[in-house]
This record gives structure tokens, sequence and C-alpha cells, in this order.
């Protein structure tokens, strides 16, 4: 048990990782646990729009987890340009510490779920990762243009950089995501 409360103390430092993304109501940027947090409750309001059969348990266990790793490697925006070999590199030495304070166990069964997740190719990654692209979208076009206009991006460049992630895991959700990118930027 200490181990694992270890663990939950240790976690707590994702309270302090400020992401680039404003709350909907701008008053502040978000944190990466209440980004978390907000993907499990997309996951769980949203599941019936999966492409496929998911375990919608083991989603909202992705979601939360997904992140943890921005403790030690930091959060780097999809619009930011950042060294991916490098980056992946310190999510994984992340990854192993983090991970690794808990009971051996519980310490391989989180791993292999974030690799699943990182890897996106089991139908509730994919999944899990569509809501990871979806809710930042709703969050920019919320916030009209949030991070988008701050890094001027372009329609193209939103349709490009989330369209396939999102589509992956639901048809439907970027079916309606394009439609709310195509009327942001009229």
């Amino acid at each position: 048990m200490e181990k694992q409360l270890s663990f939950l103390r240790e976690i707590d430092q994702l309270k302090n990782v400020v992401r680039k993304s404003p709350l909907i109501d701008q008053s502040r940027k978000e944190n990466s646990a209440e980004h978390s947090w907000h993907l499990a409750m997309y996951a769980l309001i949203l599941s019936g729009s999966s492409n496929q059969t998911i375990n919608i348990d083991r989603v909202i266990r992705m979601l939360l987890i997904h992140d943890i790793v921005e403790i030690d490697a930091g959060d780097h925006p999809l619009h930011e340009s950042t060294n991916c070999e490098n980056q992946e590199k310190l999510e994984q030495q992340a990854a192993n510490r983090i991970f690794g304070i808990l009971p051996e166990s519980q310490s391989e069964e989180l791993m292999a779920l974030w690799q699943e997740f990182e890897a996106g190719d089991s139908n509730d990654a994919a999944f899990a990762k569509s809501l990871d692209r979806m809710q930042p979208l709703i969050h920019n076009i919320a916030t009209n243009g949030g991070t988008w206009a701050e890094a001027s991006v372009t329609e193209a460049q939103v349709k490009e950089r989330y369209g396939p992630t999102i589509a992956k895991g639901s048809l439907g959700l970027w079916t309606k995501a394009k439609k709310l990118v195509e009327k942001h930027f009229e």
C-alpha cells in the first residue's frame, strides 16, 4: 500500500502541468489533470460514438493515465514543433519512473495500458485517442480559436491534424467536428 500511496502522491504533480488550452470560460489555462478527467467524462458520455465495440472501462483507464508522463516530459501541444523522437524517449523514461513507483503487477498493468494508448491500434486506444483530439478541438472552437489563433493554424491544418485520429476512433465524432471546424473558419 505504501507504494500505491507514493504513486498517488506523485501523480498529484499532474495538476501543475499547465497546458496551452484555456478553459472554455477562458479564465485560465487548463492543467493536464483536468484534461484527463474531462476526457474520461467524454468517454463516459460519448461511448456510443465509437466505430467499433469498446470496453469503456479500459478507455477511461487509458484516458486517466495517458498524460501522467507529462509530469516529467511536459505537455507538447499538437501545433508546436518538437523533436518527436526525443519527446518519445522522454515520455518512455517518465513512464518507467512514474509507473515504476507502483507494485510490480500494477506497474506492468498501467505501463501496458499506456503503451497501448500510445500505439493507438486497438479499438479501445483508437477511441481514446479520438477523444484526446476531440476535446481540445471543442475547446478551441468554444474559445474563438484558442490555441489555433495563437499558433495561426489554418482550417486545412486542423482537418489534417485532427481528422484522421478522430475518424479512426469515431466517424460520427469526426463528421460533427468537421462541421464545427468549417463553421468556425467561415
